[in-house]
């Protein structure tokens, strides 16, 4: 079992907890649902501990516009964003938590402990139990690959701040390639071909950022190698952002094609090689760089829970309306388990595995922790999700806007929609620190332009 994780490890993202005197377990530490349900929980009735192998919080809606743009740590040169813009440290809550830098690699619901593994170079593959009174899992869940060979050897994933890393430096040393004397027409276009294989926000956003860092600031810098370069965005789905309104995914398929971003639907990418892809309808078509944005698939460690119930497909923890664990054998919740995130889903009231719900149930469940602490009622119907919309960016300072889940006719596109997008993901930023770096960042972008030094 623990060679197993450890292979997932490598390739996807960490698992992470928050142990209280109760616990709660979570996937990459994200602002959405980590950050709120540590600092929410009334720490005069829980002791808090936090194990992960990443000692930050990451606000991840803000990632892609990481991916592109000024990415050096450290440095005093000018870019849009840097990384610690989308950070809290968990340190910075440590009079009121506990912290470990360890992975989880196993939970014991019945005898309700919890089984830890070092994660710093001194002591790498120490392990370590932590007991808890409640646990509170929200591992949240991988990439999915759908099992394509090559995927995970050759493609670049959108999920952490090392992703970011590794996406913008690949950009730069393709182009940098691709100046070189003696490379041909043909190998520059290869070399600067960007592959994208998923077509909901999250690699619609992508698309949109990495078109800007081109067309913005390398078109500059490299002139001669414009007519080489493109983006294509794959998707089996029959169009891109499947879950906004028709019109608003219409309205970014035109504006992606005014662009020359080419959008190829119903695309199945069977394999994957270093500089190429193939499809079932294609063949092998080559490239510079993939990305790989599609849906997701479980954490590990949910595999390991034997006790708990389970979705369907076995891919998602099965909570009640209270976000209790379901026990699969009785299907009666555990008095003392919860889950959320992207790993569970509430019985017969399944919804999207999207930061907006993670959000909403981290809010509910540290408000009832916080009153079960108090021998308080909670309410009996349980967590309702209240949904306020989906946005997307889609490049040029021009996004998608959609809230006709809150009225029917409440949609935007262009402009207007980018500035309400702009402010809300603004607004989101936890800290004050963050909320003045964050438009810092974007004025001397606007200003200067991108940072491209490689370190």
């Amino acid at each position: 079992m623990q060679q197993g994780l450890s292979h997932i490890r490598a390739a996807a993202l960490p698992v992470n907890l928050i142990i209280k005197r109760s616990v709660f377990t979570d996937g990459p530490l994200k602002i959405t649902r980590s950050f709120k349900l540590m600092r929410d929980l009334n720490k005069k009735d829980y002791d808090v501990t936090v194990v992960s192998p990443r000692n930050y919080f990451v606000f991840t809606p803000l990632l892609a516009r990481i991916l592109t743009q000024n990415l050096v740590l450290g440095s005093t040169s000018v870019g849009t964003l840097e990384f610690r813009c989308i950070t809290e440290p968990v340190r910075d809550y440590s009079k009121d938590v506990d912290y470990h830098q360890a992975w989880c690699d196993k939970i014991d619901l019945k005898n309700q402990v919890v089984y830890c593994t070092s994660n710093l170079d001194d002591n790498k593959g120490q392990t370590f139990t932590l007991d808890f009174d409640k646990l509170v899992i929200g591992v949240g869940a991988y990439s999915n690959t759908f099992n394509t060979p090559g995927v995970k050897e050759h493609g670049i994933f959108l999920k952490d701040i090392n992703d970011a890393r590794r996406i913008r430096a690949r950009v730069l040393e393709c182009f940098e390639y691709a100046a070189q004397p003696g490379v041909s027409d043909i190998e520059k276009a290869s070399k600067l071909h960007f592959a994208v294989v998923g077509g909901g926000p999250t690699g619609v956003e992508f698309s949109a950022e990495l078109y800007d860092f081109i067309t913005e600031d390398l078109s500059r810098l490299y002139p001669q190698l414009m007519e080489h370069t493109r983006m294509t965005v794959y998707d089996v789905a029959p169009q891109i952002l499947g879950n906004f309104d028709k019109k608003l995914s219409d309205f970014a398929l035109h504006k992606f094609n005014r662009k020359g971003i080419q959008v190829k639907t119903g695309s199945h990418v069977v394999e994957v090689f270093k500089d190429r892809l193939r499809t079932k309808e294609e063949g092998d078509i080559k490239f510079g760089m993939l990305v790989w944005a599609t849906g997701l698939m479980p954490n590990p460690l949910v595999e390991c829970l034997e006790t708990a119930a389970k979705d369907a497909r076995g891919q998602r923890i099965v909570t009640d309306r209270k976000l209790q664990v379901l026990d699969k054998d009785t299907l009666e919740p555990l008095k003392n388990v919860y889950a959320l995130g992207d790993c569970a889903t509430i019985q017969e009231y399944d919804l999207p595995a999207t930061a907006q719900v993670a959000n909403q149930k981290a809010i509910y469940l540290s408000r009832a922790l916080n009153k079960l602490a108090r021998n308080k009622a909670i309410s009996p119907e349980g967590f309702s999700f209240d949904n306020r919309g989906s946005m997307a960016y889609i490049g040029s300072w021009e996004a998608v806007v959609d809230m006709s889940p809150v009225h029917e006719k409440a949609t935007e596109g262009g402009h207007m929609a980018w500035m309400f997008w702009r402010s809300a993901y603004l607004s989101m930023s936890v800290s004050m620190r963050n909320k003045m770096l964050i438009p810092m960042y974007w004025f001397m972008t606007w200003m200067f332009g991108r940072d491209i030094s490689r370190f």
